[in-house]
């Protein structure tokens, strides 16, 4: 159905769920939890009996207890909408310094891991979607079902590419509005962005109570900096390039990152967001096996 699905480890990763940390609101019965009662098989509560209420839910053992009339509830279940957004600015064009298998650039890097989580999420009946803003045009597949819709994303999937006019602020805040209902937001992205711009859109998406999983894509030497001579750096967002020697400013460079990771650290706790730094000399498959492992 498209490159960016391995069909080894989609075979793997088939017995494992994609769950929500919260209670999700869908059109379909499913398996995630709903904020709303409903009949399940997991009972929530009691609550006293108010004329209408279906008396099939009538707890009589209750009754006979204390004489008065309560009605069992139970968590309903529901579908969850998962809406991908990919980062397209210009960093994410970064050519990997040891690619792994065929993946060559942190976008194929966040392609792959984008492209097999929408397949587990369409396994199990959830409704995918796809948001991108890449050459200041913007990439809106609103969530939906079945094999069909599938192969719709993927295919837009595959052909987002980076430019240095994409903003992922701006996406961040046009999903949380499109949005109309709580959904799984999962952000493929380097962050390599002003974090005052970014916790905005962050905030934005917890204000309107959506589940979001942040994907940090980092290359070693981007943390490392362990060049072993002077290195031209290009700037793959159109600034001028810079030549740096690593025995000058290696350290103060490694102090400065350590800061910035720092920051996106406090503003991803504060927001509740599910938080994964991803270095990518670790195969795709591993990183996803470990989210969907920490949300079982």
């Amino acid at each position: 159905m498209s490159e960016f699905l391995d069909p080894q480890l989609m075979n793997r990763l088939s017995p494992l769920a994609l769950n929500a940390r919260q209670p999700m609101m869908g059109s379909v019965s499913g398996r995630h939890r709903s904020p709303v009662r409903g009949s399940s098989l997991e009972f929530a509560e009691y609550r006293n009996y108010v004329p209408g209420d279906d008396l099939r839910r009538l707890d009589w053992r209750a009754w006979g207890r204390s004489d008065r009339f309560f009605v069992k509830e139970f968590e309903a279940d529901t579908n969850l909408r998962l809406s991908v957004v990919l980062d397209a600015s210009g960093s994410m064009n970064y050519d990997l310094r040891k690619p792994v298998g065929s993946i060559l650039t942190r976008m194929d890097y966040a392609k792959y891991l984008a492209g097999s989580l929408a397949w587990l999420a369409s396994q199990q009946g959830d409704a995918v979607g796809l948001s991108a803003i890449h050459h200041s045009t913007p990439c809106d597949v609103p969530p939906g079902r079945g094999p069909r819709h599938l192969g719709y994303v993927l295919e837009q999937l595959r052909d987002v590419s980076a430019s240095e006019s994409a903003d992922l602020a701006t996406a961040l805040h046009h999903v949380a509005d499109r949005l109309p209902r709580r959904s799984l937001v999962v952000v493929f992205s380097d962050l390599f962005m002003d974090l005052e711009e970014l916790k905005p859109a962050i905030e934005h998406l917890r204000w309107r109570h959506h589940d979001l999983a942040v994907f940090h894509l980092l290359e070693p030497s981007e943390l490392e900096f362990d060049f072993d001579q002077p290195v031209k750096l290009i700037d793959l967002e159109g600034d001028t390039p810079l030549l740096a020697d690593p025995a000058l400013m290696g350290e103060r460079y490694r102090e400065v990152v350590q800061g910035y990771l720092s920051g996106v650290t406090r503003l991803m706790n504060r927001s509740n967001a599910d938080y994964h730094r991803v270095q990518m000399d670790k195969p795709y498959g591993d990183v996803l096996t470990q989210f969907l492992l920490g949300r079982s």
